[in-house]
């Protein structure tokens, strides 16, 4: 795992508890709606835990279809 990887899993792990500090905060505001924005920081949190944990680098097979 290259020091990159490692940033990114760290940034990505930072980034959802915001999102999850947020989406609380919000929710006990109004009990019925979450934060939208809550969300989406988590969707990009997910995002950038797959990439920086490799699962989006190509890797060629030897097999051909």
């Amino acid at each position: 795992m290259t020091n990159t990887q490692i940033a990114e899993l760290t940034v990505a792990a930072l980034i959802a508890v915001a999102a999850i500090w947020l989406y609380r905060r919000q929710g006990a505001a109004d009990a019925r709606h979450g934060s939208q924005g809550a969300v989406l920081l988590f969707a990009f949190a997910a995002i950038l835990a797959i990439h920086g944990s490799g699962l989006l680098d190509y890797r060629p097979g030897g097999t051909h279809l």
